[in-house]
């Protein structure tokens, strides 16, 4: 591995040019953290995460919420010092060195890539079952609606169409320079809360709502097993993608007024408010229609995305399981007699989700940016349209890797593999703070993380413990990706890395790049 560190000094004199005022209160901190995280996993993987723990989903948000919070305040200590694009890949490189820098930045290239599939595909199941389903009356041929049986999707599935035709849509929108207001993206963090807070007001005083539905509360167990991706932990694995995005309250840090003080209570306020909301929204899920898992042989379920389910859902008899959905929050409210507010919430979710796939290809471009800036990638892909104005090859590219993933894989096999490069990431982020504060013990920092020695080590065993109960295909993803990334670093990046060549230069704005990025 080679241990050649990028000098703080240099990244700082970078942030510096970008010295932001400070505005930001506990509050403010609190709503933009609730806006960032709330989204596409509560709408899209309650199915699969139902599949998995049963009821114990409502463990499994709980679970998945903790090792949030101690992520976070991890992210807040570094994001504040070292306050410049590039997130963890930044953070890595000022620490750990250039090697293992590009392992993170080629972790989130995958995490955001894939992400971004699995909203797609989030997207598709609600535009399929909501839009032309409900509104027009039209259904799509199985072949054209889903990925094929073989990867998990449905019979006769060979293609997931509408995923895949959002998904090049938005980068094409993001390739023409089209990019979304803080206040449109305002309007639809409200239209996301007002569905979900109608779903848990209309779900849990029902007269439907049945205690007997939570029985068993674990079928599952808390732990499924090595590599099966199944029970309370597993389910928790799957569904840290409904909180992706806190991290952004992390990087405002910057931006924050006494942010020693309000920093961690726009954290934990946030992703305990989410955590309760999500909680809320599994519990009217199972209380009405019931939640538990389709059994397979043994006791153990059947595992989320897979062929065996998919024949199962097939069945008449697993015609209406929570399970079984592709738009499970509008399936229960149809089933429960509110057919309707169902459709409006399968509004909100065809109206919202292509907003997250747009911040997702945006931030991965982002992530280009800073790695062929380095040096480290080809300065080529970050090639900026003579008229556009963006970065045209790299988002071309990332796109159509999104598509094609989109149109045969399922949800939640996306979720998972999305999930092992954002784990890692934050891995890297907690050992980047604990050994800054021995190299770097007198470096101004606006906020320092409250009981480091226990915060630390448990965001690291967090992140470990749920990589562990990610499915084996998942887990295994994240190395083969690896190995392939190292690849290309040694016989490219290390060579024409601009530290390895002697060129530690302070980069300008550039006013062509999206947000004010900087070039070499």
């Amino acid at each position: 591995m080679d241990f050649r560190v990028k000098p703080l000094d240099a990244i700082l004199r970078t942030a510096e040019k970008k010295s932001l005022h400070r505005s930001l209160g506990w509050f403010q901190l609190t709503l933009f953290g609730i806006g960032c995280v709330i989204g596409t996993g509560i709408f899209v993987l309650t199915a699969a995460g139902a599949q998995k723990a049963g009821p114990g989903l409502m463990l499994a948000f709980a679970i998945a919420g903790a090792i949030c919070i101690v992520a976070a305040l991890c992210y807040a200590e570094i994001a504040a010092m070292i306050p410049v694009a590039g997130s963890a890949y930044t953070y890595t490189y000022s620490v750990m060195g250039e090697a293992l820098a590009w392992t993170v930045g080629w972790a989130l290239i995958l995490e955001y890539a894939v992400a971004a599939s699995a909203v797609s595909v989030g997207w598709s199941g609600y535009f399929s079952g909501t839009i032309l389903n409900e509104f027009l009356g039209v259904s799509l041929p199985p072949w054209l609606a889903s990925a094929p049986l073989a990867l998990g999707g449905s019979p006769g599935g060979l293609i997931n169409l509408p995923a895949v035709l959002i998904a090049l849509a938005v980068t094409w929108l993001l390739m023409i320079g089209t990019t979304e207001s803080a206040r449109v993206n305002a309007v639809l963090v409200l239209i996301k809360v007002t569905a979900l807070t109608a779903f848990i007001v209309l779900t849990l005083p029902s007269d439907q709502f049945n205690t007997a539905n939570f029985n068993p509360f674990l079928p599952a167990g808390v732990f499924g097993g090595f590599g099966t991706g199944v029970g309370a932990v597993g389910a928790a694995a799957t569904i840290f993608f409904a909180y992706v995005g806190f991290d952004a309250v992390s990087t405002a840090a910057e931006e924050t007024k006494d942010p020693q003080r309000n920093v961690p209570i726009g954290l934990i306020a946030s992703l305990l408010f989410c955590t309760v909301f999500y909680i809320l929204v599994a519990a009217g899920a199972v209380g009405t229609i019931g939640g538990q898992p389709i059994m397979g042989p043994g006791g153990v379920p059947f595992p989320a995305g897979s062929e065996e389910l998919a024949r199962q859902c097939a069945m008449p008899e697993h015609a209406g399981a929570l399970v079984c959905s592709n738009e499970a929050l509008a399936h229960v409210l149809r089933a429960i007699g509110f057919s309707t507010v169902g459709n409006m919430l399968g509004i909100a979710a065809f109206l919202a989700l292509p907003s997250v796939i747009l911040i997702l290809l945006f931030g991965q471009t982002r992530i280009f940016f800073v790695m062929s800036r380095d040096g480290l990638l080809p300065e080529k892909l970050s090639t900026i349209h003579p008229k556009w104005k963006t970065p045209y090859i790299v988002t071309a590219l990332t796109g159509a890797v999104v598509a094609f993933a989109a149109a045969f894989l399922p949800v939640g096999k996306l979720a998972d593999i999305a999930n092992a490069g954002t784990l890692y990431a934050f891995m890297m982020v907690a050992i980047a703070v604990m050994m800054l504060r021995k190299t770097e013990p007198n470096r101004p920092r606006k906020f320092r993380t409250p009981l480091l020695w226990l915060i630390g080590p448990a965001t690291i065993a967090g992140c470990v413990f749920l990589f562990f109960n990610l499915p084996l295909d998942a887990m295994l993803v994240l190395p083969i990706w690896g190995a392939f990334g190292l690849l290309i670093y040694f016989v490219y990046g290390y060579r024409s890395s601009h530290l390895g060549r002697g060129i530690v230069e302070v980069p300008e704005l550039d006013p062509n790049m999206p947000d004010g990025e900087v070039k070499a």
